[in-house]
């Protein structure tokens, strides 16, 4: 084979590669938005707003570009979509061409054969395609999310890094460089997980330029190869934007300038500095320092992308988070300023909640002051009070490379730590590490990584737990040891979906690859080794995730397992060179490259199809309307998660649908940027109401207001606020720090009720009028409360009715309630505020709230519940998750309904539910037996005896499958056991109570199925 003719075939096949999962990822996309932060970036990117820190700039103007190719808003969605799925065909491109590089290398043989050209080319496509067909990395192609530009923009960078190598000596060969420097800035853009792949094409550079032959060359070559990622990270680019930000701050506090000179002159700094440095490096001939220069330059160039944000910050886009409209707070939004300061090798470990002992010698240290654009002065002021504004805490709870710092998963840290429940003292060191090792590196980086090589129990979430969440092999003797019986299983288990099993093939493929490597190539072995590392553990180690986050996160470390497939394709490579030893037959290499392909790609991509096929799913797009469509007209509802903000915003942004609502995402009304946003009219929706302004509110103002008593009687809210708004130095108390904090003198308030207002603007129908009360005491936190809850109060007090209060239900805390558990009324999905008392009392959160069953019915009845009945799409569980919620809210309409007699209406709500929410589908049987008694209620025998038989069936295979567990794995399913019997035992009381014909068979049944478990159960 003539090196033209291998050039010709690598291409060809790498674009074959890259067609493949093109037409995989086109025909597996979501059509419309997805959970989590999806609807915020497609928001933001179709609309060019500002998003979350550290911000994607570029990958919002892509979709804005994207977005043209479509006029239909519903589209929007799908195109940003298919972006994705098109980043992820370009990663398998690149992944293909990187294979056959390092594979090309391993051929002993100077001349290359057409056999030597099939093995490497079958290489190529068994690694490539392997990556294609992988779990985590497939989730990421076909979501309108950063992760798959990110990991294209990784391989593009790997990919260019090899070609650089290879053309380094040649007369213009550092025009890679150039380009590499340039994508490296435009990774800023997208994501930072980019630029993990630095340090591996360093070092891939060093080991060109020198020979590292000791242990001294190889920790030198290594710390090289970190600092220039530091140097890029946490050097380059922010304090490029320190320096706009000093700049801005001198020209216009010290010299006088308008707004925005200080940052136009930092730039003509720049550009001159880098236009003279060339000349001068040019004319003297200081060819690496021009280099070095024109690498800079290009990184700059790159990232110039950002400049996006504070243009659009400056336009008071409607999703505008952190409004970074200027260089000052460009800076705070790239170092992620709000959400605190973390350190990953000395911090406070979680017991510092035990004993807040402050430091002796520098009890309180200074913030970082807040700056603001003051159009009276013409000029920046600090606007926080932020000198000595931080407790310091003493060393008595830091440590070093702290893991355990989170005092919320305290509960979860002491369990896998094994801590003692009641303990107070800081985690030791070995402890600490304990909890690395074993949860952080082992449970949550380790399985991830064997879900994407061996295989995956289930599309559940883990928790320890050995029901969820775990790898399989799909080898039953070794997953029984680990998980329990894998023959004969329950439906659940076996129907479920994301149960994946490539019985070890995938792994043991990539590390023949990995051995053969490290045997003939261990110069080329090591750059993929850090690429590896860096790219995984390292993620793991800087992130330092807390034990059971919302949502798993193996979706960020993916470069890892692109590293691995390299290695699944060098393995195919491997595998052909040990069989050619007993044969010479002219076809070992096509049929090892097809074996290779049918035992990995080929198993991976029919496991996996089924669990990652999003066509045809519209569930998150109906749960987001669901909640919309819950609320009366210009309506105010407060959200509190991403699962039930970003959908929204969604629709609201793309779709334009519902913008009569004021949306008020609880987690971000601390902050006064976006509480200056809710203060100002967007489409259709009003302002909030309220009389704070925002000099009262801007951060460091108002973060926390304490309960100092003054008085035991109840004050009316109007003059509760008052209070808060005053600036009276009576209405402030002095903290240790010397720091004045507001107070409240009481918390017990009064909200007096208009009712001629709340049957004007229709709160409450005319049918209830006699049952508005007077007034509502509210009781808020008696120790203190922050900045969001002063605001959700100062809207209660001044909207008087003219808004329709909502809330999402996303929390079961009273705060995030206002503290109106007992005046609410449940319409759809949304919990609206009413005057008219339904006590909370002694109620769980799935019985909160008066139902009015003609409202709630006209609502829920206009819904398109088929979205939710598709026989064929797959249900994540995220969707599943919601059903709960929908679920139990169709019942308790049922409910009322059966106790207003209108049975038909409640039959229909039953079978709405039943049919259009498959029980077998959506699991989460606890919610469905109430549907049993309901059915008989209404005497529909027929219909309970079938749901009930359904339900009970499930139940027995459940304990039948258990009973086979072996004793040392019986304590870990006990729960599950326990469970199962409860319910089995309800729908047996609820058959005895109304259907005597069953009843004994029943009651039989489920007796033969406890005395499977006599001696665990009482």
């Amino acid at each position: 084979m003539t090196s033209s003719n291998y050039n010709k075939w690598n291409i060809i096949l790498g674009w074959v590669a890259f067609s493949i999962a093109l037409i995989t990822y086109t025909l597996t996309i979501e059509p419309t938005v997805s959970f989590w932060d999806c609807g915020e970036y497609i928001s933001t990117s179709v609309k060019l707003e500002v998003g979350h820190p550290p911000g994607a700039p570029l990958y919002q103007m892509l979709g804005a570009f994207f977005g043209l190719f479509t006029s239909d808003v519903t589209q929007l969605a799908l195109v940003m979509n298919f972006m994705s799925a098109l980043a992820s065909a370009f990663t398998i491109l690149f992944l293909f061409w990187t294979i056959t590089y390092f594979a090309r290398k391993l051929i002993s043989s100077s001349e290359l054969t057409k056999e030597n050209g099939i093995i490497i080319f079958g290489s190529g496509l068994v690694g490539a395609l392997a990556y294609t067909f992988s779990d985590s990395f497939w989730f990421s192609a076909v979501e309108a999310e950063v992760y798959a530009m990110s990991s294209f923009l990784m391989a593009l960078l790997f990919w260019l890094g090899l070609r650089w190598i290879d053309e380094i000596d040649s007369p213009r060969g550092n025009k890679w460089l150039l380009l590499i420097s340039f994508v490296v800035g435009l990774s800023f853009g997208v994501h930072i997980l980019s630029l993990l792949v630095i340090p591996a094409i360093v070092y891939l550079f060093l080991l060109k330029k020198y020979i590292i032959d000791s242990y001294i060359k190889f920790i030198i070559a290594n710390i090289i190869a970190v600092v220039v990622l530091i140097f890029v990270f946490k050097l380059l680019f922010p304090y490029t934007l320190k320096f706009f930000s000093a700049s801005e701050l001198f020209f216009i506090n010290t010299v006088g300038l308008p707004f925005n000179s200080g940052s136009i002159i930092a730039a003509i700094i720049l550009i001159a500095g880098f236009y003279f440095g060339l000349s001068y490096t040019r004319k003297h001939g200081k060819v690496l320092a021009n280099t070095v220069i024109l690498s800079i330059l290009f990184v700059m160039i790159g990232f110039s992308s950002w400049i996006m944000l504070p243009i659009r910050a400056n336009t008071n886009t409607t999703i505008n988070e952190n409004n970074p409209s200027s260089a000052r707070e460009l800076l705070a939004y790239y170092n992620r300023e709000q959400y605190g300061d973390a350190n990953v090798f000395f911090d406070t470990y979680y017991s510092v909640v035990f004993d807040r002992e402050l430091d002796e010698n520098e009890p309180y240290v200074d913030e970082k002051p807040k700056y603001e654009k003051d159009e009276t002065s013409g000029k920046y002021i600090i606007v926080n009070n932020y000198e000595k504004a931080t407790p310091n805490y003493s060393d008595k709870h830091k440590g070093f490379i702290p893991r355990m710092v989170n005092p919320a998963a305290v509960k979860n840290y002491k369990a896998i730590a094994g801590i003692p429940k009641a303990s107070e003292r800081r985690p030791t060191f070995a402890e600490n590490i304990y909890f690395m090792i074993n949860y952080q590196f082992g449970y949550m980086y380790g399985r991830y990584f064997m879900w994407n090589f061996v295989g995956k129990q289930n599309d559940e979430q883990g928790y320890l737990d050995i029901n969820n969440g775990n790898w399989l092999s799909g080898i039953n003797f070794l997953d029984e040891f680990r998980l329990g019986p894998q023959s004969d299983l329950p439906s659940d288990i076996a129907n479920n979906k994301g149960r994946n099993t490539y019985y070890f093939l995938p792994f043991l493929l990539g590390l023949l690859g990995f051995f053969y490597q490290l045997k003939k190539d261990k110069k080329n072995l090591y750059p993929l080794l850090l690429f590896f590392a860096f790219t995984g553990l390292a993620i793991i180690f800087y992130t330092n995730p807390k034990p059971f986050e919302p949502r798993e996160r193996d979706y960020a470390v993916v470069g890892s397992f692109y590293i691995f497939a390299i290695w699944i394709g060098i393995g195919v490579l491997a595998l052909f060179d040990y069989l050619r030893k007993f044969t010479s037959h002219k076809s070992l290499a096509i049929g090892v490259v097809s074996l290779s392909l049918l035992a990995v790609p080929t198993i991976m991509a029919s496991e996996n199809w089924d669990d990652h096929d999003r066509s045809g799913r519209y569930t998150t797009n109906f749960v987001a309307k669901s909640y919309l469509d819950s609320c009366d007209e210009n309506a105010i509802m407060f959200t509190i998660g991403d699962n039930d903000t970003f959908p929204l915003w969604y629709l609201q942004e793309v779709e334009n649908y519902r913008t009569d609502l004021k949306l008020i995402n609880t987690s971000l009304f601390n902050t006064d940027w976006y509480i200056d946003q809710m203060k100002r009219k967007t489409y259709i929706a009003d302002p909030i109401p309220g009389i704070l302004t925002h000099e009262m509110y801007k951060q460091g103002s108002l973060e926390v207001a304490y309960h100092v008593p003054r008085t035991e009687n109840r004050i009316d809210i109007k003059d509760f606020m008052k209070w808060i708004a005053s600036s009276d130095e009576a209405t402030y108390v002095e903290t240790n720090n010397g720091h004045k904090e507001k107070t409240y003198p009481t918390n017990k308030l009064r909200l007096y009720i208009d009712k001629e207002a709340v049957l004007r603007n229709k709160i409450l129908p005319l049918k209830y009028a006699d049952s508005i009360v007077s007034y509502i005491d509210i009781d808020i936190d008696d120790q203190g409360i922050s900045k969001s809850r002063i605001l959700m109060l100062d809207i209660l007090a001044n909207n008087n009715w003219k808004h329709p209060i909502y809330f999402t239900g996303g929390s079961h805390d009273d705060e995030e309630y206002i503290w109106l558990k007992d005046y609410l009324q449940l319409d759809g999905t949304a919990y609206k505020f009413v005057p008219m008392k339904t006590s909370n009392k002694d109620k769980t959160a799935f019985d909160m709230g008066h139902i009015d069953s003609e409202t709630m019915y006209s609502k829920m009845m206009k819904w398109d519940w088929d979205i939710m009945s598709k026989p064929n799409v797959y249900l994540d569980i995220e969707t599943r998750k919601n059903s709960v919620t929908l679920r139990n809210n169709l019942i308790r309409l049922a409910d009322v309904l059966i106790q207003e007699n209108q049975l038909v209406k409640a039959e229909q709500i039953l079978d709405l539910s039943i049919e259009k929410m498959p029980v077998e589908r959506y699991g989460h049987y606890g919610m469905v037996l109430g549907y049993v008694e309901s059915y008989y209620m209404i005497n529909k025998p027929e219909k309970a005896r079938k749901l009930a038989n359904l339900l009970t069936g499930k139940f027995q295979e459940n304990l039948l499958y258990y009973s086979r567990f072996d004793e040392k794995l019986l304590d870990k399913v006990f729960d599950e056991i326990e469970t199962n019997v409860l319910m089995y035992k309800n729908i047996v009381d609820v058959t005895s109570k109304y259907d005597e014909q069953n009843a004994q068979k029943m009651m039989e049944d489920f007796n033969s199925h406890v005395q499977l478990f006599k001696n665990i159960l009482e």
